[in-house]
């Protein structure tokens, strides 16, 4: 765990009067940015130093996008509330209130809820689009081929689905990464943090990333089960939600696959067993 720089601590105490950086505790969990939770006068906070963007071709890491959902969300209870923005000579960084909770790990009907009432929100101007259907799926998968050594781009072309799925006609607001360590749950309540790659698009796209073997695996140490799976579906409402979600499976296993084998090659280990998951469902 890496202690906040001196010189953001100090920046930070002049705005907020936060206390000495031995009392900034390493927050687990990012893939890519740095947090730290931070007590001030009683309350917690959450302090995001943001890393320079490193072309990751599934996630996008937007400061300016993250504080926009949260002063869009926090109200509504489904983000964090944002206290400040801060540009510091190490990055962007955001500071916010510290949701109580853990981590998901089971009940799937409180993540789907979370994700449904996400989607019902009013669509904002100015996201990322991510209409979804099997060209769309396709282009971003050879996008993130191309970015892979000679062998690999062989093999996961072969793994290419075929047919055609049309782009979704029900645009929604998407968080764009809710995997388990991203959906905050507390009792009832479930707050959904790291807004940093929001969408405008098919709600299908999140609901994808979420029952993501790969992505269960990462963050909670295996894939859901197909009764764990159906209790997620049923609790986001959507009667015509599983067919869609039927439909584009392939492309979304392929695409997962491919980002998998990114995420190996940057020498993150554990995505090889993880993207091994989505071979396996994308062979079946």
């Amino acid at each position: 765990m890496h202690p906040p720089p001196q010189d953001l601590v100090a920046l930070l105490a002049q705005r907020h009067r936060l206390p000495a950086p031995e009392t900034w505790v390493a927050l687990p969990g990012g893939q890519t940015n740095r947090s730290w939770r931070v007590r001030v006068d009683g309350a917690v906070w959450v302090v995001k130093l943001f890393a320079r963007q490193d072309d990751n071709p599934l996630f996008p890491n937007s400061a300016r996008d993250e504080a926009r959902m949260l002063r869009l969300l926090g109200p509504v209870g489904l983000a964090p509330r944002l206290i400040d923005e801060v540009e510091t000579p190490h990055g962007p960084c955001l500071i916010y209130d510290h949701a109580k909770g853990a981590p998901w790990h089971a009940e799937p009907a409180a993540a789907a809820r979370a994700l449904a009432l996400l989607h019902r929100q009013e669509v904002p101007d100015g996201l990322r689009r991510l209409e979804g259907g099997s060209e769309h799926l396709t282009a971003q998968t050879e996008r993130i081929i191309a970015c892979l050594p000679g062998l690999d781009q062989k093999r996961l072309l072969a793994l290419r689905p075929e047919g055609s799925v049309p782009p979704t006609r029900r645009l929604a607001l998407l968080h764009g990464d809710p995997v388990p360590g991203n959906v905050i749950v507390d009792g009832s309540r479930v707050t959904l943090i790291d807004w940093q790659c929001p969408a405008i698009g098919d709600p299908v796209e999140d609901m994808a990333i979420f029952l993501s073997p790969a992505m269960q695996r990462i963050y909670r140490g295996k894939p859901l089960s197909e009764a764990e799976t159906a209790a997620f579906l049923d609790a986001y409402g959507d009667a015509n939600i599983r067919g869609r979600i039927a439909a584009l499976a392939l492309w979304h296993h392929w695409r997962m696959t491919a980002y998998c084998a990114w995420k190996a090659a940057q020498g993150c280990a554990e995505y090889e067993a993880a993207g091994a998951l989505e071979i396996a469902a994308l062979t079946v």
